[in-house]
């Protein structure tokens, strides 16, 4: 296979840096503060939201691997291949940096190193302490429903995550050590969380006052390793040696574990949605591999497998950008940024007719167009990782019903569908029933007094009792993610001047400004982006949003098979008519035909499903 073969752009300090786009970045920064680009026209509400993301290619990409280093993870040698495959451990993304972006390699910073908060037992414990937040202002009382959307929105998030960031195992020794209120009744006194893992690749001698940084266990890139495998250990395990294609599981069960392959029910974090994604793009891709047999007969199963994955991989980028988040975010403007991102403003209609007409990510989108690191090596950062911690969009009680008839087959609660019991469900209900409930099911909104009961007591697969709420807290203290309002004037917004001014919600401030002892500037990040009011149609903060329109689309930008790759030499004509023509939609009634009353009339399978046996939508 042939390509055409550009060194990536790194745009560096003096990316549009010149008096015109100084003048076009400022008016969107005042506009955005004055007005607020969500109170905008749509075609006004782009161009604040283009000035913005400039803005933050300049200030907010900062590269954590120019700190002192040592026992750096080796890329191995390079080999011809590595142009047109996707590596198992995620180098050679880019051929003149193969270590950038590769499982073991640092997660980057979206704020300056030098803001990076301590993360000594004082800062990370203060008062309040993790757990105090927890209680207080975390707590569900009863479940806050996003009703625009459906709970396949949580299902997919973790699946998504599950490719995107891990810390690694935390060690069972030197854990943080929480203090408990008198009147909690938390088993074990005090609470223990264990200590993220340190840095294997910091250098000891690096000067005191280095700013801590992590590692992330997995590749960076959108690379779909979730499904993959991480190494290429875990990579010949889940083949199957024909065709290109994967082992299902068989009965719904899981393959036997195999060597440094642990069985993924003993993972923290494994749950039935998760289960459900995974078997379904799994499905997907042997499914791609026989479109692609099809269309070339005499290709090996090597041939097969990576361009089935390069496929699969792709479609879920096209799947999280166009449907998955502009369900959540569902403002008209970010519904119309996001699809640009992918298409272009000329459209999906113009792309299907034309492909692209223009050279330019803003007119023809991202896909297909140059490589651009901004001048930083390509990294996810802590504070990507710490804005999707949204734990709120998982309910506490799941009412599964079958989809022919909407009538009852179980009332769940979380702690029945999670770590190996979610098996058992899978072996005793249909995928079709299953895909069904979850998507007339709403999710939780991502907001105060909003996380999961069962999460807040959560037994880990190791037996270990962990409230997950106290850990979100723990952690954005522990990574050095800066505290609400710090977080806000590093993004260039206006920080909360008073608790009520923090949120609208005039029980909620009182609550907050109790909690954090009358200090503001004290007031967790998470706290602050769940007490927002939030823009219309979201799901979620507009806080968070500011690290999406940044790094939304600097994960399609940086990555070669995103972008100069992205091409019928390399996907093949038929690999890239795939992605072009399918949708979440269009997957899941290829593989559960019997949902197709239930998604008749849809365009967008995160929103509310139709219910069967009524004329509405969504079970409630």
């Amino acid at each position: 296979m042939s390509t055409r073969r550009r060194t990536p752009r790194r745009s560096g300090s003096g990316y549009r840096s010149t008096l015109p786009w100084r003048i076009v970045t400022g008016i969107a920064a005042y506009v955005d503060r004055r007005v607020g680009w969500d109170k905008l026209a749509v075609t006004p509400g782009l161009l604040v939201l283009f000035g913005l993301r400039v803005r933050l290619r300049q200030k907010n990409l900062h590269d954590t691997n120019r700190l002192p280093s040592v026992n750096l993870p080796d890329p191995g040698p390079p080999s011809g291949d590595h142009k047109v495959n996707r590596s198992a451990d995620g180098s050679y993304n880019d051929l003149d940096e193969p270590r950038m972006g590769m499982a073991g390699t640092r997660f980057g910073r979206n704020i300056p190193l030098d803001a990076i908060a301590p993360t000594t037992a004082e800062d990370v414990l203060s008062r309040p302490n993790p757990r105090e937040v927890s209680r207080a202002v975390l707590t569900r009382r009863e479940l806050i429903a996003a009703e625009s959307v459906n709970s396949l929105v949580a299902a997919w998030l973790q699946f998504m995550i599950r490719d995107w960031f891990s810390h690694g195992t935390s060690p069972t020794d030197r854990p943080w050590e929480v203090p408990l209120m008198d009147d909690d009744t938390w088993p074990e006194r005090p609470m223990r969380i264990m200590r993220t893992p340190d840095d294997p690749t910091r250098d000891p001698k690096a000067p005191a006052g280095t700013p801590d940084t992590r590692v992330n266990v997995f590749s960076h890139w959108w690379d779909a390793s979730q499904i993959y495998g991480a190494n290429e250990e875990e990579q010949r395990w889940k083949r199957t040696g024909a065709l290109g294609k994967l082992h299902l599981w068989d009965d719904e069960r899981v393959p036997p574990a195999s060597g440094a392959v642990p069985d993924p029910t003993s993972v923290p974090g494994f749950w039935l949605g998760l289960a459900m994604m995974h078997d379904l793009f799994t499905r997907d891709h042997n499914a791609i591999c026989d479109h692609l047999h099809a269309a070339y007969p005499n290709w090996s199963d090597e041939e097969l497998f990576q361009r089935a994955r390069l496929v699969n991989a792709a479609l879920l980028a096209k799947i999280h950008t166009t449907e998955w988040t502009p369900a959540v975010i569902s403002h008209p403007t970010t519904v119309k940024a996001l699809r640009a991102n992918w298409w272009g403003v000329a459209g999906e209609r113009v792309h299907n007719l034309f492909g692209r007409i223009s050279d330019s990510e803003v007119i023809s989108g991202i896909p297909g167009g140059e490589t651009d690191h901004y001048g930083i090596p390509y990294a996810l950062t802590e504070e990507f990782a710490a804005v999707y911690r949204m734990h709120p969009l998982i309910r506490d009680e799941w009412h599964l019903r079958s989809a022919a008839d909407n009538a009852t087959l179980r009332q769940c609660t979380f702690r029945d569908i999670a770590g190996p019991a979610a098996l058992r469900v899978l072996q005793s209900t249909d995928a079709a029933d299953l895909l069904y409930s979850f998507g007339t099911l709403p999710p939780g909104l991502v907001t105060l007094h909003n996380f999961p009961r069962f999460l807040q007591e959560y037994e880990r697969p190791d037996g270990h009792l962990q409230d997950l709420a106290a850990t979100d807290i723990l952690r954005g203290r522990e990574m050095g993610v800066p505290r609400y309002n710090e977080f806000r004037r590093l993004l260039r917004l206006k920080p909360a001047g008073s608790f009520e001014e923090m949120t609208d919600n005039r029980v909620w401030a009182k609550e907050i400004e109790r909690l954090y002892d009358g200090d503001i500037e004290k007031v967790d990040l998470t706290v602050g982006m769940y007490a927002e009011k939030l823009p219309a149609g979201f799901a979620f903060s507009d806080t968070a949003f500011r690290i999406f329109i940044l790094m939304a689309s600097r994960r399609l930008n940086s990555d070669r098979f995103f972008t100069e790759y992205y091409t019928p030499e390399v996907y093949s004509k038929a690999g890239m008519a795939w992605i072009d023509d399918n949708t979440m939609l269009t997957v899941l009634l290829r593989h559960h035909p019997e949902l197709r009353t239930a998604l008749a009339g849809l365009t967008n399978a995160f929103a509310p499903w139709h219910v069967a046996g009524g004329s509405g939508r969504s079970a409630g």
